[in-house]
């Protein structure tokens, strides 16, 4: 079931596109020896909602995909993971959130945009979920996040603030957006990095509120994209204030692995590392 995100008479900002249609295209490199698949140009974004066969333990997992913020992984890092997660009896909501959004650049450093559209449309979402959840069936307060790189620094910025930076439309939005639990694969644009390799620090634009929800974040220590520390410093950054963290970490994996199994290890553990923590959460 696809679900408009915003009434029809709400006027959104537009991603840096203008008026492109809405478009769909395959990615590369191969992920799993597969093809994966993205849309990009979004102006109205929506959530699908897929409701588990059988056993149903009243939990939802929202997934926001990567794509870098040009682009929204719908397969590798969308359907696919919802897959699994009805298979473990959770309700799973996948975003497709406008794209793409351009990150300033000021004196060769990249600075967050005032307005993070992908941020705004996931708090909307979580808004809608909680408030429709009789009518979807669910707990409003068991519903957690997934979100792959780019979608994991959404998920990141998501936990760590009830501020909405949109006029409030309904009283979806008088809900908390705050997720119940998050989980955080190669998160990316969190470390400042010109402090030093190992210095742990974060981007300024990066606020931690001793309010955010259980964490779990999932990274390879190879990855090429986004280093390794994003998550550590993010991990750290959590626990100072009070924030429980697990951490699953691999040696080999690389970034933008989904869920398709490959020669890594990580491929084909990583899930069942989820289940063991949504199960120590009490979500399962």
């Amino acid at each position: 079931m696809q679900v408009p995100l915003w009434p029809t008479n709400v006027t959104l900002a537009k991603p840096d596109t203008g008026d492109h249609p809405e478009a769909t295209g395959n990615g590369s490199p191969l992920v799993g020896g597969k093809m994966w698949h993205w849309a990009s140009y979004v102006t109205r974004p929506t959530m699908t909602i897929y409701k588990p066969k059988g056993r149903d333990t009243g939990s939802t997992m929202m997934v926001l995909p990567g794509g870098g913020f040009y682009a929204v992984a719908t397969d590798l890092e969308g359907t696919e993971i919802c897959d699994w997660v009805l298979q473990q009896g959770i309700t799973c909501v996948m975003l497709k959130y406008r794209t793409p959004q351009v990150w300033p650049e000021e004196n060769g450093k990249q600075q967050r945009p005032k307005v993070v559209l992908g941020l705004e449309d996931a708090q909307r979402a979580m808004g809608l979920l909680r408030q429709r959840a009789t009518t979807y069936k669910i707990d409003p307060h068991k519903i957690g996040v997934i979100g792959f790189s780019a979608g994991a620094y959404l998920v990141a910025n998501m936990s760590n603030t009830d501020e909405r930076t949109y006029p409030l439309a309904d009283a979806a939005d008088q809900q908390s957006p705050q997720p119940d639990f998050a989980i955080v694969a190669y998160t990316a644009r969190m470390l400042d990095n010109s402090k030093g390799k190992n210095s742990l620090e974060l981007q300024p634009w990066v606020k931690i509120s001793p309010k955010a929800p259980p964490t779990l974040i999932i990274h390879a220590m190879n990855d090429p994209t986004d280093n390794v520390r994003q998550g550590m410093a993010y991990a750290l950054a959590l626990t100072d204030a009070g924030v429980p963290v697990d951490m699953r970490l691999y040696a080999k994996g690389g970034h933008a692995f989904g869920m398709r199994p490959t020669a890594d290890p990580i491929t084909k553990e990583w899930p069942g590392q989820v289940r063991q923590w949504l199960q120590n959460l009490g979500v399962l």
